[in-house]
């Protein structure tokens, strides 16, 4: 038996309207007893207002709003700081729309007890995207590389935002000295597990670009990767990675 109830997944939304009715309904389907954190950044269509009226039927269900578009980095240390206030032991990051299939949280639920990080990976066992045009694929497909090679982590999807941190991983960080916020966050959360000597594994998934909405990648977002993956490896050698 695995401790849902324990668990808390934390999806950040900006203007999710078109999905997250349709996310919330799958979840509670799959996993009735898995604690739901919503972090809104002030979504004018009304996202908000759909999670308040499922609310009311479902107690494991949260809602955290922000008044403004604040980034995704942001958003999950605001959620990660919200779970280590409270009583839980697992904690996951996950898109709100489907381009994370909701039913490979049991997956990484399973590894996650036996490791401190599980990363939702789509590059074990092949490239596994669906719906990417090809030049989004090699950009991604090079920034692991360009990863591993500046930083030696030895992972293979050092972008992915489908994971399952344990209570122990996100309390070896100092939250505070997170400094990325964009596409970098998740390069700076898994070198940072990585380097403190943490278990950290990949499971593959297959991931498919969003149906319905907008997508939040901007060229802006890959430029700040490139430099925040350079001090993370300064940051290391001088002996200030926090």
């Amino acid at each position: 038996m695995l401790p849902y109830d324990k668990s808390l997944l934390i999806i950040p939304t900006y203007n999710e309207i078109d999905n997250i009715q349709r996310m919330l309904d799958t979840i509670d389907e799959l996993y009735p007893d898995l604690n739901i954190l919503i972090l809104d950044d002030g979504s004018p269509d009304g996202t908000a207002d759909v999670v308040k009226k499922k609310q009311a039927s479902k107690p494991n269900l949260h809602l955290i709003e922000r008044q403004a578009k604040l980034g995704l980095g942001t958003a999950y240390i605001t959620g990660f700081k919200y779970a280590l206030e409270r009583d839980f032991q697992f904690v996951f990051e996950m898109d709100c729309d489907f381009s994370h299939d909701p039913a490979d949280i049991q997956r990484l639920l399973e590894a996650a007890q036996t490791n401190d990080l599980v990363i939702g990976s789509r590059y074990i066992d092949g490239i596994r995207i669906i719906n990417w045009p090809m030049r989004r694929l090699l950009l991604s497909y090079f920034a692991g590389v360009y990863t591993r090679w500046i930083t030696g982590l030895k992972v293979l999807d050092a972008t992915g935002g489908f994971k399952c941190f344990t209570r122990s991983a996100l309390e070896s960080l100092n939250l505070d000295k997170v400094f990325s916020n964009g596409y970098s966050f998740q390069i700076e959360l898994n070198y940072k597990v990585w380097s403190k000597g943490l278990k950290v594994k990949e499971v593959p998934i297959v991931f498919t670009e969003r149906r319905d909405g907008q997508s939040k990648m901007s060229g802006g977002i890959v430029y700040e990767a490139v430099f925040a993956v350079i001090s993370l490896r300064v940051r290391k050698i001088l002996g200030i990675l926090h």
